[in-house]
Order: structure tokens, then C-alpha cells, then sequence
């Protein structure tokens, strides 16, 4: 048998990568390697259970809030209630005043994000465009040390200071939330910050555009994936504080939610199933400011590890 000239092969080659790629285009089936491997398992069980530790308690959450005083007490709490109680839900509404505490908590949330954004990215971007300075060196050095200071260290100067200052409610608390959220942020700004090119700000200084511009017009867009990243963790960190709006609010009647809810490990010590419905309405906003904001956080985190 004699085999065939090349250019035949060629030609014969041609007409089939044609066909397969219109086939692509069309949507047909096409030819996959095959990546199957072992399973890693040790990874595997590692999902699950930390799967299984997010799961468990939100289920054993939802299945006390639909249940009424007598069967909260009743059971080992995971049998799912029917038909299910929703009056828990209209009682926490009333004993915590929640249109009143959630509106001061998202106040002070939102007042965290907006100011943790702003100073953090604008510290950032003058460390990491000076960072053959020492001062800003030693400043960026400062921020992180920062992070090893626990709030009762300096809880009580704090409520000292925010009681001389007379803002010993949630602006105070506001302004301590955005003071202790910069150390973090700023390691993340500054790490982002790296993998922007400093050519893009040259050639728009080449313009005549100022610092200023820059920051604005082009570094702090630039931002957007890391934005979500530190407001995401800014916002949970403010809602879910319970010990600085306890010390530092005086008036009772501006507390946030976290604070509110503790009235359920007092008077109504009993009411598990008014408790833990109050606590799932607190968790809502949690959740809704992470479904909006997954997509960048992913990528703020490792895009910022990467340089």
C-alpha cells in the first residue's frame, strides 16, 4: 500500500476542522478532553463540614422562628414546625421596635461602608505610590500594627472621649467603626493598588490632569472589585457589632439592633422561638448585601493577593 501525497492529508484535513468548527458555532456537540482525575477527598470533606456548620445552625434558626412558645421548649429544636407560627415574627417586630433599630443600625452601616471606602482607598494609593518614603512606610506599618489592639484594650478612653465630645451615639459609634475598619482595609487597597500599572496614571498626568483627578477619575474606578471587598466587610462588621453601641450609645433609645436583641437574654429568656425570629429578620440584610456583592469580592480578594 502506498501511502498519500501530504497535500491530500492536508486537503483532507481542511473540510474536517471546517465542519467541526461550524459545528461549534452552531452550538453542537463538540469533542471535550477528558479531566476526570482522583477525587480529593480531604478537600471534599472539608466543604462539607464547613457546608454543614453554615447550614445546620441557619436551619435550626428557621425552624425555631416557626414555632410556638410551647413547642420551642419542647423536642430537640430541629423538628421543622407544621403548620408554622409566623405571630413570632409580628412579636419580635414589636419588642425590639425594629423599624426604629434597624433603621439606626443600617445608618451606621451604611455610615461605615461610605467612610471606610473613602479614607481607606485615599490612605492607600498615597502609601503605595510613596512607599520609598519612610513616613509613609512607617505609616502603613502603623495602620497594620493597629490590627493587634483589641476594642476592650481601649474601650473605656474611647467612651471617655466620645462622652467629652458629645457624640456618644451612633455618630460616635459611626467614627470608631470607620477607625477600626481602615488597618484591614488599607492591607487590602495597598496589595490592589500594586497591580495597577503607574503608567496609566502618567500618561493622564501627561494631560495635565492633577493627583486629585487621578484619584478620582481613574485609580478609585479602577477599584471597583476591591471597593466591594472592603465595603462587604465593613458593613458585617458594623451590623453585627454588639459591644462598641452597648458602651458607647448612652441614650437607650439609640441603640442598634445586635443591642436590642439582648433583651431576649433577660426578660424573655423563655421566648426562643420570638428570639430567634428577631435574629433571622436581623440576618436579611446579611445576606442581600452579600448576594449583591459576591461577584467582586472573589475577585477583589485575588486580584489583590496577585501581583
Amino acid at each position: 500500500m502506498t501511502a498519500q501525497p501530504a497535500s491530500t492529508q492536508t486537503a483532507a484535513t481542511v473540510p474536517a476542522t471546517r465542519e467541526q468548527e461550524a459545528r461549534r458555532r452552531r452550538g453542537g456537540p463538540r469533542l471535550r478532553k477528558d479531566r476526570g482525575g482522583p477525587t480529593n477527598w480531604p478537600a471534599t470533606l472539608l466543604l462539607v463540614l464547613a457546608s454543614l456548620s453554615v447550614l445546620v445552625p441557619l436551619y435550626f434558626t428557621l425552624a425555631m422562628a416557626f414555632k410556638t412558645p410551647e413547642q420551642a421548649v419542647q423536642g430537640t429544636g430541629f423538628t421543622w414546625p407544621w403548620p408554622m407560627n409566623w405571630a413570632s415574627f409580628a412579636d419580635a417586630w414589636t419588642l425590639t421596635d425594629f423599624p426604629r433599630s434597624f433603621t439606626i443600625s443600617l445608618l451606621i452601616a451604611v455610615g461605615t461602608v461610605v467612610g471606610t471606602l473613602i479614607l481607606s482607598s485615599m490612605a492607600s494609593y498615597a502609601i503605595a505610590r510613596n512607599w520609598d518614603r519612610k513616613l509613609f512606610r512607617w505609616s502603613y506599618f502603623y495602620l497594620l500594627a493597629a490590627m493587634f489592639i483589641p476594642f476592650p484594650v481601649v474601650a473605656l478612653p474611647q467612651v471617655k472621649l466620645t462622652a467629652m465630645l458629645g457624640i456618644d451615639g451612633p455618630v460616635g459609634v459611626t467614627v470608631l467603626h470607620v477607625m477600626f475598619q481602615m488597618s484591614f482595609s488599607v492591607l487590602l487597597y495597598s496589595a490592589f493598588l500594586r497591580s495597577i500599572p503607574e503608567e496609566i496614571e502618567e500618561s493622564a498626568r501627561v494631560d495635565g490632569a492633577s493627583t486629585w483627578q487621578v484619584f478620582w477619575r481613574i485609580i478609585f474606578p479602577l477599584l471597583a472589585p476591591m471597593n466591594a471587598t472592603v465595603g462587604i466587610f465593613a458593613f458585617l462588621a458594623s451590623w453585627n457589632d454588639f459591644m462598641m453601641p452597648s458602651l458607647i450609645t448612652s441614650d437607650p433609645t439609640e441603640q442598634t439592633l445586635p443591642v436590642v436583641q439582648n433583651i431576649f437574654q433577660l426578660a424573655f429568656a423563655t421566648n426562643y422561638n420570638i428570639a430567634f425570629a428577631s435574629y433571622l429578620m436581623a440576618m436579611l440584610p446579611t445576606i442581600v448585601v452579600y448576594v449583591l456583592a459576591q461577584r467582586w469580592i472573589m475577585e477583589g480578594v485575588t486580584r489583590g493577593a496577585i501581583k
